[in-house]
């Protein structure tokens, strides 16, 4: 299967997974408070913070193997520690769990922090079998997983909400957003694996064994994507402990907004990327590889992020109800974050497999100081700007790791220059239209 056929297959069943979930958007922001979105904004950041590392990224290593059997062993070793985390998470959750939400400053999340380990553990394990897929590239299945998890998140929170459960709804349909995908995904693998020939060198020894060979993903990749994901999420829980109780909510609705679009196609070309990058990479065509897939995620995403970023403001009242005007505005202070962001991210893994691990930690690290020195700040000085400044740390953040990510895998060279300058009247077309919507809306909500 090409590349561009791949990256199709994933967004058409990404398409239609984030369709379900915006569809059903306007819906859950009548039945739930900015104040339950809060909630549901630590929990996520605590999961994903938490997921990220579950498995020492050896979820990551899975797709790098020249052979299925050493791959195996990889995805085998990624699952059994996601299990001894959430166990490890569960342990702790049953023996302190005031002094998690005391920290936290949330004691409204201790009723519901019994699901932080299971949220945790089918987070994890969806994450390294869905690697194993990327590398079999079988993109259909993965498709299909995508689409399952939104139906199964919306319908749990929509039903939450109905029956009137409170934020327990919208955590549920958290943890079934992973769950679903989890559970389909491996029993996928259960049928696949059953008469594999790989099994067979399923040993401790072998599991040993690749330990040591891959042993630069626990030592490096861990801490860096702890940080790259703390860097996001700790933040918005620091919001939530230090700001107005639904302020942290109107920014996990201003982040699904602009997550739609780039999941739509950042997610997908990032997961076809890598599952190519390492065979160009050894070909030592990595850098026209990387400028090629960088120039298609500027033509096809920067306009309607752009566009997104610009109409949100007048647009979230009429589409959201009243009392989410705010979110809107957080949405345009975000929209550059996102735009960097939506580059970077797809290109990231270039920086494993070039072997800079070390580099990729010290970034992710650096940005993490960046944005909780930003939140903080602000908090000191100018509370009511409080997700104004991180949006803007996320800015500054993503425009530092593109240039570096460009810079390590070759990818600067002067097709990308011009198929960049081609993009330009295109990006501000679709800015155009955004101020023209933006202005309707504006017009007619008067």
């Amino acid at each position: 299967m090409s590349f561009f056929r791949s990256v199709a297959v994933l967004v058409s069943g990404t398409a239609l997974g984030h369709g379900i979930t915006a569809g059903a958007l306007p819906i859950l922001s009548r039945l739930y408070t900015p104040a339950d979105f809060s909630l549901l904004a630590v929990f996520a950041g605590l999961v994903s913070i938490i997921s990220v590392a579950a498995c020492l990224r050896f979820d990551v290593a899975v797709a790098l193997p020249a052979h299925d059997s050493e791959a195996l062993t990889v995805l085998c070793l990624a699952l059994g520690l996601a299990l001894a985390t959430s166990a490890s998470l569960g342990a702790l959750v049953l023996l302190a769990p005031q002094w998690i939400t005391s920290w936290l400053n949330q004691p409204g999340l201790q009723p519901y922090l019994w699901l932080l380990p299971i949220a945790v553990l089918v987070a994890g394990g969806y994450s390294a079998l869905q690697m194993w897929f990327v590398r079999q590239k079988k993109f259909p299945l993965i498709a299909r997983s995508r689409v399952g998890q939104s139906i199964g998140a919306v319908t749990t929170q929509a039903a939450g909400g109905v029956l009137a459960l409170g934020p327990v709804g919208l955590l549920l349909g958290h943890v079934m957003n992973s769950g679903v995908a989890c559970t389909f995904l491996g029993y996928r693998l259960f049928k696949e694996i059953q008469h594999h020939t790989a099994v067979r060198t399923l040993t401790w020894r072998s599991i040993r064994d690749t330990w040591r060979v891959y042993e630069r993903f626990p030592k490096y990749s861990t801490l860096e994507a702890i940080s790259n994901n703390a860097a996001i999420h700790l933040p918005v829980i620091m919001i939530a402990a230090l700001a107005a109780p639904a302020e942290a909510g109107y920014l996990m609705m201003a982040t699904y907004v602009m997550q739609a679009p780039m999941a739509l196609i950042g997610t997908s070309v990032g997961q076809v990327y890598l599952s190519q990058a390492v065979h160009e990479h050894r070909q030592n065509a990595l850098g026209p590889f990387t400028a090629n897939v960088l120039a298609g995620l500027i033509k096809s995403g920067v306009g309607p992020l752009l566009a997104v970023g610009i109409v949100s403001p007048a647009a979230f009242g009429p589409v959201f109800g009243n009392g989410w005007e705010r979110a809107g505005v957080l949405v345009a202070w975000m929209t550059p974050w996102f735009i960097l962001q939506f580059l970077a991210t797809p290109l990231s893994m270039g920086l494993h497999v070039t072997g800079h691990q070390r580099l990729a930690l010290l970034i992710q690290f650096a940005g993490l100081l960046l944005r909780l020195g930003f939140v903080w700040a602000a908090s000191v000085w100018t509370p009511a700007a409080i997700s104004e400044s991180y949006a803007l740390s996320g800015f500054l953040f993503y425009g530092l790791y593109l240039w570096v990510i460009v810079r390590c895998t070759g990818a600067v060279n002067r097709k990308m220059l011009e198929i960049f300058s081609r993009s330009l009247a295109p990006i501000f077309l679709w800015g155009a239209m955004g101020g023209v919507f933006h202005l309707l809306l504006a017009w007619a909500t008067r």
